[in-house]
């Protein structure tokens, strides 16, 4: 067995094929907009690599991503590299990995997602979306103020807008409803869907269904495989979603984990 880092894009691509929808989010990171921001690392097992670990430190708190079909060869491989590892992070991983870090982190769950893949692509075409519009960076203190209103928190960086527009939906001249990408490829023809809101005084409309679905079919085109994470518990947007075509293909944990300094440890 062998622990190494990997730089070479198509091996890893290679490998993540395997399950493209599981990896839709780290098939989007070798795209040269998003490979700068990411270290990569393998365990390889009589030359063939087994598995893979990604890190992708952008603006925020880094992100660990350690999802797999295969658990305990995901945790073998975390366990080799942890010192390797940011000191604090945020990190998605399959059920039972975060065991990898309970001695010597402080974890602090964040509950258990969804990734969901378009399975069905008629369902979002036969959506009216014709009160639906693209915004682009022009939009973008429009969107700050709508994502401060509506989405407080959310994980949204201006540099999506440079990867594909979102769409918005307004009342009375005013953004109410928002979908957008976290992940958008064209060389690796995959997208996954981010910054899905609905301003609280809108909700039950259908609006998210609305720019969710013209989301949807703008990506169609060009992308084979579609994704979005979504938190377990939300049942309302878990079921918009199956309308839209998608359905769940994997759970996973979120975790924010920071690294004890030496005198906790001892």
């Amino acid at each position: 067995m062998g622990i190494k880092p990997l730089r070479d894009k198509a091996r890893i691509e290679a490998f993540l094929r395997g399950d493209p929808e599981l990896h839709i989010y780290s098939l989007g990171d070798l795209d040269d907009f998003f490979w700068p921001n990411t270290t990569w690392y393998g365990l390889e097992e009589y030359g063939a690599l087994e598995e893979v670990v990604l890190i992708y430190a952008g603006k925020t708190l880094p992100t660990v991503v350690g999802m797999s079909e295969h658990p305990d060869a995901v945790s073998r491989l975390l366990r080799h590299v942890t010192g390797l590892l940011p000191e604090r992070f945020h990190a998605h991983l399959s059920p039972g990995v975060e065991d990898v870090f309970r001695e010597g982190h402080e974890l602090e769950g964040q509950g258990t997602h969804y990734r969901m893949a378009l399975h069905d692509r008629s369902a979002a075409r036969q959506v009216d979306c014709s009160r639906v519009e693209p915004l682009t960076e022009t939009r973008l203190d429009e969107l700050l103020e709508f994502y401060e209103a509506s989405y407080p928190g959310n994980w949204f960086d201006p540099r999506m807008l440079q990867t594909h527009p979102y769409f918005g939906l307004r009342e009375a001249g005013r953004l109410v409803s928002v979908a957008g990408v976290h992940v958008a490829s064209r060389a690796y023809r995959v997208a996954a869907l981010g910054n899905v809101a609905t301003h609280p005084a809108h909700r039950g409309h259908g609006y998210g269904k609305q720019v969710t679905a013209r989301l949807c079919q703008s990506l169609l085109a060009t992308t084979d495989h579609i994704g979005l994470n979504v938190k377990a518990d939300n049942d309302v947007a878990i079921g918009c979603y199956r309308k839209l075509g998608f359905e769940i293909v994997a759970s996973y944990g979120e975790f924010n984990v920071e690294r004890f300094s030496s005198c906790e440890h001892g």
